[in-house]
């Protein structure tokens, strides 16, 4: 099964765990590379990803999420098809990058698209080509 995973969904371990629903999302999303390690999942990565991550102003954490691309299955570039379903995207209400990330979520066959952003998650419901969804409901949906 292949996933692609949103830079926020990649920088909630570095976030206040204070908060409940912070700390279940970090665990799901840890439990989530632990999957994509041992071959249970599939990681797709993209040239949007790289974009937002370099513009991280945090060295250790830009270096930690870069690091997770050598575990990609597939890295996708920008395509006049991508760049079609990404105007399509906002045309629902999602902004450029994040239309963008679904879309190449959407090109590299991925069942699910993981984010801990809940406005992608609101408006990416009525995208049927794959299922958005944050960490914690994605690895009971999963059964990992």
């Amino acid at each position: 099964m292949r996933v692609c995973l949103d830079n926020c969904c990649f920088n909630r371990p570095f976030d206040d765990q204070g908060q409940a629903r912070i700390r279940l999302e970090t665990e799901a999303k840890l439990h989530i590379q632990e999957n994509i390690r041992n071959g249970t999942l599939e990681l797709v990565w993209s040239y949007v990803l790289d974009f937002e991550n370099e513009a991280n102003p945090f060295g250790e954490r830009r270096g930690a999420i870069a690091g997770w691309k050598r575990s990609a299955v597939m890295d996708i570039d920008e395509s006049a098809a991508i760049l079609l379903k990404a105007n399509i995207l906002v045309e629902i209400g999602l902004r450029p990058k994040d239309a963008l990330h679904l879309s190449c979520a959407i090109a590299g066959e991925c069942e699910y698209f993981l984010t801990t952003d809940d406005g992608i998650y609101r408006r990416a419901q009525q995208v049927r080509e794959i299922t958005v969804s944050d960490p914690t409901t994605s690895v009971r949906e999963i059964d990992l």
